[in-house]
């Protein structure tokens, strides 16, 4: 009896072991995406009010972690019972990505000369809910592709394996990447509070350690604002780069075609095509419809 005992407990360490090296094999493999992942997330989280930073990224956070739970069994079902399904839903996740890409893209250039209010200029507290509930939604939503793209990456290095050592596995990844990539984002959202907070301590001290505190608060608080302007940009070439890669790692004949291209380079422009493609066809659209 005692010997049963102990032989569960062996197969159990032997299992976690196993886990923790696959997992480690899947967190390097899908570490690019999760730094798209971040850039994406982080131009999608700020922009609001400094009170509500992080209410609202907390919103954002909960919606990543439903879409883990809803993505996870699915992709498990899946990979199970029809594998066939997943390369289909990995490219409609890229042709989203490519369209809100070039979207971006798009309306900065149409609408260059009229800027949107900061939220700090908006008075109206029911027009603040809803721009705060409009960015929460597409910022959730851009996550659950984002996830998608992560969970199958992760699954796809465990595949081989006993479905409780890939259960555990992808779920690891997937909940180290919402903590990760939002752990992050709220350090850069509250930088200028940290870089006030490091100027007032300052005032109160004397000699070096005031003049370090002060500077480097006053460093903080000024790159805060070109950080923002940064992020808007790495997120949409990272939007693109994701959507366009997607299709290049899936889809034989654009992956044999283009082998010897950079591929950042033919990510990028398999993106601005698909992205651009999709965003002509909404204009039409929209066009006839109106």
């Amino acid at each position: 009896m005692t010997g049963g005992f102990f032989a569960i407990l062996d197969d159990i360490a032997a299992l976690l072991d196993d886990a923790a090296v696959m997992s480690k094999l899947a967190a390097k493999k899908t570490a690019g995406i999760l730094g798209d992942d971040l850039a994406v997330n982080a131009e999608k989280a700020t922009g609001f009010l400094a009170s509500r930073e992080l209410p609202v990224l907390w919103a954002i956070t909960k919606g990543s972690f439903i879409n883990k739970l809803i993505i996870l069994p699915i992709a498990f079902l899946l990979s199970a019972y029809a594998s066939w399904l997943i390369v289909p839903i990995l490219l409609l996740g890229g042709a989203y990505l490519s369209y809100e890409g070039v979207e971006k893209i798009y309306h900065a250039f149409t609408h260059s000369t009229t800027q949107a209010p900061a939220a700090e200029k908006i008075s109206d507290k029911a027009e603040l809910l809803r721009i705060e509930k409009t960015k929460i939604k597409s910022a959730v939503l851009t996550d659950f592709i984002l996830s998608i793209e992560i969970v199958m990456i992760a699954l796809g290095t465990v595949m081989e394996q006993q479905l409780v050592l890939q259960i555990i596995v992808v779920s690891l990844i997937a909940v180290l990447a919402t903590i990760g990539v939002y752990g992050v984002v709220a350090i850069l959202v509250r930088m200028d509070d940290a870089g006030f907070y490091l100027i007032t301590r300052g005032g109160k001290m004397r000699g070096w350690p005031a003049k370090l505190f002060q500077s480097t608060g006053s460093l903080l608080v000024a790159a805060l604002p070109k950080i923002i302007r940064a992020l808007g940009v790495i997120g949409t070439i990272a939007m693109l780069l994701v959507g366009g890669g997607i299709f290049t790692h899936n889809l034989q004949v654009i992956h044999h075609t283009v082998g010897n291209f950079p591929s950042l380079l033919v990510n990028l422009a398999i993106g601005l095509a698909v992205g651009g493609v999709l965003l002509g066809v909404h204009l039409v659209a929209k066009k006839i419809t109106s």
